[in-house]
């Protein structure tokens, strides 16, 4: 996701911008080396939450294997697969170096690992395919949205993402879990009550379900990576994560969904990339980002059950959809998108 610099004119995080392209220059400026090429793929991971960070790479791999070493190699061979096929097709030396083509391999291989389970060898092979899809998908994405001056976002996994589970029951080979996913979308039940038990573990699974773990500890330690890399932005995470839960609460989800982060996951992605990335981080622009943080979380139950009839995932559907709907609307208000104040 960290994509400030592919759509034409975006505003990026100084990080992003600046010291990090420059940095991913110099590394391709240079002939190919593995430790050059190792932290290509760190920042791919790190621009999952739009941070072309070696470091917050290194803590993101580390939290997915707390949840399981399986995950951890998932999502680091993913960001690889990603990264390589990009270099291998020639594609541009800044997006490579700053890890922009490297976070779709990741979701899309973490996707892989937890819909279809991670000791099946066709999960392997399909997540190694897919990974070398989505890159070619990114390229599309980007220059399609790129004739509007939008980003690409999460756009490319969802696609690949939402083909593959709607898609896999109808393979034996591929599906090992018995019947489809398919199914109508139903009221939600349970209770709606919240504790603080609730609130804390909901806080930090919002940060982990964005790379589909339920553990609080593994958000735990991707917000440990986002402070390492930018204190501004995961203060700006941490504001989409609470307004994401106020408004579910706000909306009646239940509690269970709360505190599992399934319904505030969105509103942390909104909130980043709406203040800082895409947006100068400013007042008026935070307040945006928080509104449309809740109109993510809202928006989220609707993707869900446009899916569930065909057996797909929301996945990220409701921060790209919010995303480019306030960046397309942020061309008509200067106070919100205009040009950065001085710093």
């Amino acid at each position: 996701m960290g994509h400030a610099t592919d759509a034409p004119g975006a505003e990026g995080s100084a990080k992003a911008a600046g010291g990090s392209a420059r940095a991913g220059a110099r590394v391709l400026g240079r002939p190919p080396r593995l430790r050059g090429f190792a932290a290509q793929v760190l920042r791919g991971q790190a621009q999952v939450t739009f941070l072309p960070s070696a470091v917050a790479g290194a803590v993101f791999c580390l939290a997915l294997s707390a949840a399981g070493w399986e995950y951890g190699l998932y999502g680091l061979a993913g960001t690889a697969v990603g990264t390589a096929t990009a270099r291998l097709l020639g594609a541009d030396r800044d997006r490579v170096g700053t890890g922009l083509e490297g976070f779709n391999g990741c979701l899309t291989a973490l996707c892989c690992a937890v819909f279809l389970g991670t000791r099946h060898l066709s999960t392997a092979l399909l997540a190694l395919a897919a990974c070398v899809v989505v890159t070619v998908v990114t390229a599309a994405v980007v220059h399609l949205l790129g004739v509007w001056g939008l980003p690409s976002l999460t756009l490319p996994f969802c696609l690949v993402a939402s083909v593959m589970t709607i898609g896999a029951p109808g393979f034996r080979r591929v599906w090992h879990h018995g019947e489809g996913l398919a199914a109508l979308p139903r009221p939600a039940t349970g209770t709606t009550a919240l504790g603080p038990a609730e609130l804390a573990r909901g806080f930090f699974a919002d940060f982990a379900q964005i790379f589909f773990m339920p553990q609080w500890y593994v958000g735990a330690l991707l917000l440990l990576g986002l402070l390492l890399a930018d204190r501004r932005a995961a203060g700006v995470a941490c504001l989409g994560s609470a307004v994401g839960i106020a408004t579910a609460w706000a909306l009646g989800a239940p509690a269970a969904r709360i505190a599992d982060g399934t319904t505030g996951y969105n509103s942390v992605l909104v909130a980043l990339a709406l203040c800082g990335v895409f947006l100068p981080a400013r007042p008026a622009a935070l307040a945006y980002a928080l509104v449309g943080a809740g109109a993510a979380t809202a928006v989220a139950p609707a993707m869900a059950a446009l899916f569930a009839p065909s057996g797909g995932h929301a996945f990220t559907w409701p921060f790209v959809v919010t995303t480019l709907v306030f960046l397309a609307g942020a061309k008509s208000f200067p106070r919100v998108g205009g040009p950065p104040t001085a710093a």
